[in-house]
């Protein structure tokens, strides 16, 4: 198989997000990365939806869309979408690459698998590192506890602060001061 015209796993990464507990990819970013409209996409799907059952694609609710277009800048183009997008795990970007049955869907959908594989050895990875830390922590003593806080800390993705909306006013400084003179 040819590796020319494959795309970055980073890029496919981005286009994972996590809806109702699952790893999912949306039908229009799926669409892009096999090279054809999200219309052809949805055909294709209907035309075969006996290969798609619920653990491998699902309809998002009107909520679920409004929350993905919020959340997606690179997905706004749904918000004036009158259909409700697709959903599909792992398995369901795959079946849509048999589904396709073109030499691109096959290339881009290894890439895919590679991905979603690449993001299950990270969390597993990120879990034996809690395991062990736990071990450690349990063998020694108070001492440590401070050093085995901070690398916790560090394991955890700070939370992004969110900005408030609107403006502050500020009292306004004078250009000028008058001294009294006293008399």
């Amino acid at each position: 198989m040819s590796t020319r015209g494959l795309i970055p796993i980073e890029r496919i990464e981005k286009s994972i997000l996590l809806i109702r507990g699952q790893k999912v990819m949306i039908d229009a970013d799926l669409a892009v990365l096999y090279g054809i409209p999200t219309k052809a996409l949805k055909q294709a799907v209907k035309r075969n939806i006996d290969r798609f059952p619920e653990d491998f694609m699902f309809e998002l609710t009107s909520e679920e869309k409004h929350e993905v277009v919020t959340n997606c800048d690179h997905l706004k183009k749904l918000k004036f979408s009158p259909y409700l997008p697709y959903a599909f795990t792992e398995h369901g970007a795959l079946m849509l690459a048999n589904v396709l049955n073109s030499e691109k869907a096959v290339r881009v959908s290894v890439q895919i698998v590679r991905t979603f594989v690449r993001l299950r050895q990270m969390l597993a990875s990120n879990a034996e590192l809690a395991r062990k830390l736990d071990a450690l922590e349990k063998k020694y003593d108070e001492q440590f506890k401070v050093v085995f806080e901070a690398i916790r800390q560090l394991l955890t993705p700070p939370e992004k602060p969110k900005h408030k909306i609107g403006f502050r006013v500020e009292e306004p400084k004078p250009l000028y001061r008058v001294k009294k003179r006293k008399l």
